[in-house]
């Protein structure tokens, strides 16, 4: 039997996961997982903090740092901290969302990532895996509407895609379903927080 330190959950609960370096988290994390809460219908946002991303070349902060920096910054009881990639021992993003799916077999998941993630995930490893495994809710962030909309995985699993006036149906859906919604834009990102010695 698994023993890990990983949230829990009860059966037919929705929760949305939220995947990335979080080097650092700021308050665009915080406004796409608030969002996200309320247009997927979800009961829970699960955070998990990657130990490292695979298209990236040089490696975060340490991730003890950026799992404690994120639960200062989080006050919301249903926005979850959690780092199941390091406990699982999973590099990619499908190995971590099939092993979640296998521990917690009752519980409705849905994958969550920024507009900006959908214009490059056909450069992930098994990303076509992904939608079939879970719904995808994707979120808008500045700059990133019309070109994530017309990207290669919007296109591949367009007759997949929930209109927004239905987002709250998302976690209720079987994959393969994805939905995109607008929202109020916050212009945070890591790189500019990085890049202006904000993340020492």
């Amino acid at each position: 039997m698994l023993r890990f330190n990983l949230p829990k959950s009860n059966a037919g609960r929705r929760v949305g996961l939220l995947g990335g370096s979080f080097d650092p988290a700021h308050e665009g994390h915080v406004r796409i997982s608030e969002q996200a809460l309320k247009r997927f219908d979800l009961d829970q946002v699960w955070w998990l903090v990657s130990p490292a991303n695979p298209l990236k070349p040089q490696g975060p902060a340490p991730l003890d740092k950026r799992v404690a920096h994120a639960k200062r910054l989080i006050d919301h009881p249903r926005i979850v901290i959690t780092d199941v990639e390091t406990q699982l021992d999973t590099r990619f993003t499908f190995d971590s969302l099939r092993a979640l799916r296998d521990i917690y077999s009752t519980t409705r998941f849905t994958w969550l990532m920024g507009a900006d993630n959908l214009a490059q995930i056909h450069q992930w490893r098994d990303w076509q895996d992904i939608f079939q495994l879970m719904p995808v809710g994707v979120l808008a962030r500045p700059g990133q509407g019309l070109a994530a909309q017309c990207a290669p995985a919007a296109r591949r699993f367009a007759s997949a895609r929930l209109a927004a006036r239905d987002s709250r149906l998302l976690s209720h859906c079987t994959a393969p379903a994805w939905c995109f919604v607008d929202m109020p834009q916050n212009p945070a990102s890591s790189s500019a927080i990085r890049n202006r010695g904000g993340w020492g």
